[in-house]
C-alpha cells in the first residue's frame, strides 16, 4: 500500500544511526552534523550498499541512511532484500544521485521511510532522521490498526460521486462509534467536497509542492478544515483552469499522513488518471466506481473496472455502484436484472435516486440525515458499506 503504517517499535533507547555510503570522505562531516544535537550517534560504513547489506544487521538502530547507486541493478535488489529484513520498523532514508516517478513510486512500494537527492546537506540529513524517529516514537504503544480506506472513483462525470464519498464520510463518522474520519478530495482541478458541506478548502498545495519534506502531522492539522458534525476535510481550492500536476511522492506522503491520524479515510478522486492514481486504488480497502443507471454509465462502469484489473491485477478489486436508481416494474427502461447482468459480480449495489433530499443537503452543507434520519440514499449507501462478504 502507498501507506507507511509502520508497527510501532518499543521506545527506542539508543538513537544509533547507521549509514551507508561508498565515499569515506562524508564519515567525517556526518558524525559532525549527527553529534550537534544529544540524540543520536553515527554508525559510519563505507562501502556500496550491495556489498555492505550482508553486514548491516535490521535492528539495533534507530534509523538507517543509505547513499544508494541507483543506476545498479544490485545496488536496488539488496536494497529491496533489506527492507523485507527490517519489515518497516525502523526507518530507512535512501539517499541517491536522482530519481523519477518510477523510482520514487518504488521506493514508496518497498516501504522506504524518505528519500533524499544529492547533493544533500549533512544537517538537512540529520533533521530527516530525527523527523523519521520522532514520528515512530510518537505512536500509540498501542496502536496497531490501520486506517480503513474507502475509495470512490467516477466512471463519468455528473454521475454523483463526490455525494456518496461526503455522505459515506458522514456514515462512517456517525456509525462507527463516532471514529475519526476524514473526508479527502484529491480532485485539485474541479474538486467540490468542501462546497458540498461549505468549507474553506485549506490544502495549501502551494506551500507543499516546492518543499514536500515539511509534511509532517503538525502541517496536516493547519490544512484539515472541520464541520461541525466532526467530521475532518482535506481539500485545494479549485483552479479549473489549471492541469496541476506534480511528483506521486507528495499525494502519497499526504495520504500516509492522513492514514496514520484516522480510522477512516474516504477519497474522491478525479475521473481523470495521474502517476499517482494507481497507488491510491492499490492502498485502498474498498474501491468504488460510480456510475448512473444508463445504458452507457453501465458500459462504461464494466469497462473501467475491466482495465483497472488488467492494469494492477489483484492488487485492486473495484466494485460497482449505480447511482439514481429508479425501480421500474413495468415500461421500457432498464431494470435490476439488467443491472445485474451488465456488472455481474463488479456490482455492489444501488443508491436510490432522491434528488429533491440530496440537492437540500448540499445547498445547506449538512449530511441527509439532518433533512430526514430515515432515506432510501442512505439506507442503500448504509447496505453497500457494512454488506458481508457475498451480499449485494
Amino acid at each position: 500500500m502507498f501507506f507507511s503504517r509502520t508497527p510501532p517499535q518499543d521506545k527506542v533507547v539508543a538513537l544509533k544511526v547507521t549509514v551507508v555510503a561508498p565515499d569515506p570522505a562524508l564519515e567525517k562531516e556526518l558524525k559532525a552534523a549527527f553529534a550537534a544535537g544529544p540524540r543520536f550517534s553515527l554508525d559510519f560504513i563505507a562501502d556500496t550498499f550491495e556489498r555492505a547489506e550482508a553486514r548491516v544487521p535490521a535492528e539495533g538502530s534507530a534509523a538507517f541512511v543509505v547513499f544508494l547507486d541507483t543506476g545498479s541493478r544490485n545496488e536496488l535488489l539488496a536494497l529491496q532484500r533489506f527492507m523485507a529484513r527490517t519489515g518497516g520498523r525502523v526507518p530507512v532514508i535512501v539517499v541517491t544521485e536522482g530519481f523519477d516517478e518510477a523510482l520514487a513510486r518504488w521506493f514508496l512500494q518497498i516501504r522506504v521511510t524518505d528519500f533524499l537527492r544529492k547533493p544533500v546537506e549533512p544537517a538537512e540529513l540529520a533533521r530527516t532522521c530525527l523527523k523519521a524517529v520522532q514520528a515512530v516514537q510518537a505512536a500509540p504503544a498501542m496502536e496497531t490498526k490501520e486506517a480503513e480506506i474507502y475509495t470512490f472513483l467516477p466512471a463519468a462525470g455528473g454521475v454523483g460521486v463526490t455525494t456518496l464519498a461526503v455522505q459515506t464520510a458522514f456514515i462512517l463518522q456517525g456509525e462507527k462509534g463516532k471514529s475519526a474520519t476524514c473526508l479527502v478530495d484529491l480532485d485539485f482541478q474541479n474538486g467540490a467536497c468542501a462546497d458540498h458541506l461549505d468549507l474553506e478548502p485549506r490544502l495549501a498545495l502551494d506551500e507543499i509542492l516546492p518543499n514536500p519534506e515539511r509534511l509532517d502531522q503538525h502541517l496536516l492539522d493547519m490544512m484539515l478544515s472541520h464541520h461541525t458534525s466532526g467530521l475532518a476535510v482535506l481539500a485545494a481550492p479549485n483552479r479549473p483552469a489549471e492541469m496541476r500536476s506534480f511528483h506521486p511522492a507528495v499525494v502519497t506522503r499526504l495520504l500516509d499522513l492522513v492514514a496514520q491520524r484516522f480510522d477512516n479515510v474516504v477519497i474522491d478522486l478525479p475521473r481523470t488518471w495521474f502517476p499517482w492514481t494507481d497507488d491510491v486504488l492499490v492502498g485502498s480497502d474498498h474501491f468504488f466506481i460510480v456510475t448512473e443507471m444508463t445504458v452507457p454509465g453501465l458500459r462504461l462502469a464494466r469497462r473501467l473496472a475491466l482495465a483497472i484489473r488488467e492494469r494492477l491485477g489483484d492488487e485492486a478489486t473495484p466494485k460497482a455502484i449505480v447511482n439514481r436508481y429508479e425501480s421500474r416494474m413495468f415500461g421500457t427502461g432498464l431494470r435490476k436484472s439488467d443491472i445485474e447482468a451488465a456488472l455481474g459480480t463488479m456490482l455492489a449495489g444501488v443508491v436510490s435516486n432522491n434528488y429533491r433530499l440530496v440537492r437540500e443537503a448540499i445547498d445547506r452543507g449538512v449530511p441527509l440525515h439532518e433533512i430526514k434520519a430515515s432515506n432510501n440514499v442512505l439506507a442503500d449507501m448504509r447496505k453497500i458499506l457494512f454488506a458481508e462478504p457475498g451480499e449485494k
